[in-house]
């Protein structure tokens, strides 16, 4: 659930296709994304999920399966 709510989050950020978006994906190699991009991505998935995922957290975001890592843990 949390995968597909943050698929639809990058591919409306990046506007690419959201099946394009893997767990295994990255930010930055596979998607292009800069830090501004990741930041609106982190915002979109905390507003989301009501959540907030702390900077330190949020840094060590690189792949979709991290960001999937870093909600469940705010959700706990």
């Amino acid at each position: 659930m949390e995968f597909e709510k943050i698929q639809k989050i990058i591919a409306e950020v990046l506007n690419v296709e959201a099946d394009d978006i893997s767990i295994e994906t990255t930010f930055v190699d596979d998607l292009g994304a800069d830090s501004l991009d990741i930041f609106q991505i982190i915002m979109g998935m905390e507003e989301e999920f009501d959540i907030e995922i702390a900077n330190d957290a949020a840094e060590k975001i690189v792949t979709v399966g991290d960001a999937v890592d870093q909600i469940k843990a705010a959700m706990n």
